[in-house]
């Protein structure tokens, strides 16, 4: 089985400006550089087949090349879902058009469609029952921000699960307009 996504890889000043305010929770497991990434659309365990098809499919989706400026952070709390730290991108418009695109291509192969609300953001912390407050961290770095950067490809991401978190493999690269 495959575990897959798409995402767009944030340009390095994006993420050396992310990684530069990667402090201050205790017990948070702050992504590395080769972790930040903001998702297009999460997949899922496919089979080899699947996959093949999946990373094919993909080679159909054509857009503009989204500007995304670095907006504020925020948490999810979820329980299900697990809990995390995010750095919040701007404007939705172009990413959001991107991401649909992306969801019915994926749709048409018979993966079910994005069962939930899209909000574009770039994960830069997981937190567990053990981490500190966080209240203090989306204080200091409510008004993150940085100027648009131009996103120029989506890649096809396959995540592998280790005993130290995540790593992610670029399976595809497919480049925008």
């Amino acid at each position: 089985m495959h575990r897959l996504f798409v995402a767009l890889r944030p340009p390095p000043a994006m993420r050396d400006r992310l990684l530069a305010i990667m402090d201050g929770v205790d017990g948070a497991r702050w992504q590395d550089d080769a972790q930040l990434h903001l998702t297009l659309r999460y997949i899922g365990k496919v089979e080899r087949p699947v996959a093949e098809d999946i990373a094919t499919a993909l080679q159909s989706v054509h857009g503009p090349a989204p500007m995304l400026a670095l907006d504020g952070v925020g948490q999810f709390a979820q329980r299900h879902a697990g809990r995390a730290l995010w750095a919040g991108v701007t404007p939705h418009d172009t990413v959001g058009a991107l991401h649909r695109k992306i969801d019915r291509v994926l749709t048409t192969l018979g993966l079910p469609p994005e069962g939930r609300a899209y909000l574009p953001h770039i994960t830069i912390a997981r937190l567990n029952a053990s981490t500190g407050p966080v209240d203090g961290f989306l204080h200091r770095h409510a008004s993150l921000s940085l100027s648009p950067e131009r996103f120029d490809q989506f890649t096809l991401y396959e995540s592998h699960l280790g005993h130290d978190g995540a790593w992610y493999e670029p399976i595809a690269r497919y480049p925008l307009d």
